[in-house]
């Protein structure tokens, strides 16, 4: 497995900047710039898998990298919980919300792979830097 030398490099981060520009999107829509709780609610918990993804990234050990990637995952699954909302208030369409559901749901499954892919990995191996890049975290 290649390693990541960046958090940008990480599919999972990738995709979940995508996410969190399509939810910005929907958020900006006429019949939805009102509800600025679900707007917050929904930002938020997008926000949270790129972010918490980005701070393990830079955690110095694998089981912190784990922790913060199950912060990411349960954010994941808090957008497409918030998608249905988005749905029923018809913010987005059956279509969209299928669309965007799917995504949410690849992403959570990577995230989950490169939990797994950790876990069978030293637990107590710190990653080192060296000339500011970590060393021991792989793509999965």
């Amino acid at each position: 497995m290649p390693t990541f030398k960046s958090f940008e490099e990480i599919d999972a981060w990738q995709r979940g900047r995508k996410l969190t520009q399509r939810s910005r999107a929907i958020t900006k829509r006429v019949n939805v710039r009102r509800d600025f709780s679900w707007i917050d609610q929904v930002m938020s918990a997008s926000r949270s898998v790129t972010a918490n993804i980005a701070e393990g990234f830079e955690s110095l050990t694998n089981p912190e990298f784990i922790t913060f990637l199950g912060y990411a995952k349960r954010s994941c699954g808090e957008v497409r919980s918030h998608l249905y909302d988005a749905m029923d208030e018809e913010y987005i369409t059956r279509d969209e919300f299928n669309e965007l559901s799917k995504e949410t749901r690849e992403i959570c499954k990577m995230i989950a792979g490169l939990i797994h892919y950790l876990q069978n990995l030293k637990q107590k191996q710190k990653r080192t830097l060296k000339n500011q890049q970590p060393q021991l975290i792989t793509k999965n």
